[in-house]
């Protein structure tokens, strides 16, 4: 997913502390919202974490709390960050090739609480995966493994 994560430039270099514990504690929640954490998700969200000067992972880890979660959401007043959430979210939900109700819904909860509208989710989830797409198709093309 590396390829994902190059494509924009990312809100989170010039995030408060307090908005990016809130911005990974949402991906942390989402990656167990369906009842299982998937490795490959929880490795990508510590990855990341570690990369935008999370120096203390326990502070973020075990957010399984979705109300408190949504309640953090308030510490995100920049929309560019809060979209960027967003794609986060959608590109993790799709990690593991299985988008779940459970996952759907949680996103879709992140999203209101942030002041995102639904078709604006809609659009970022479509993008996200035309985007996998679109990598798949070139590693065939390429003969990248």
């Amino acid at each position: 997913m590396s390829e994902i994560e190059n494509i924009l430039p990312t809100n989170l270099d010039s995030a408060s502390t307090k908005e990016k514990k809130a911005f990974f504690q949402a991906l942390f929640c989402l990656s167990s919202v369906d009842g299982h954490a998937d490795e490959e998700e929880f490795n990508y969200i510590i990855n990341a974490a570690q990369k935008h000067g999370i120096k203390n992972i326990n502070e973020i880890l075990d957010y399984n709390d979705e109300n408190e979660v949504i309640k953090n959401m308030k510490a995100i007043k920049n929309r560019p960050l809060a979209l960027e959430l967003i794609k986060e979210m959608c590109t993790i939900s799709h990690l593991d090739n299985i988008l779940s109700d459970e996952e759907t819904f949680f996103i879709g909860k992140v999203g209101q609480a942030l002041g995102i509208e639904m078709e604006k989710i809609e659009q970022i989830s479509n993008w996200v995966i035309d985007r996998i797409i679109w990598l798949e198709q070139a590693k065939i093309i390429f003969e990248k493994d």
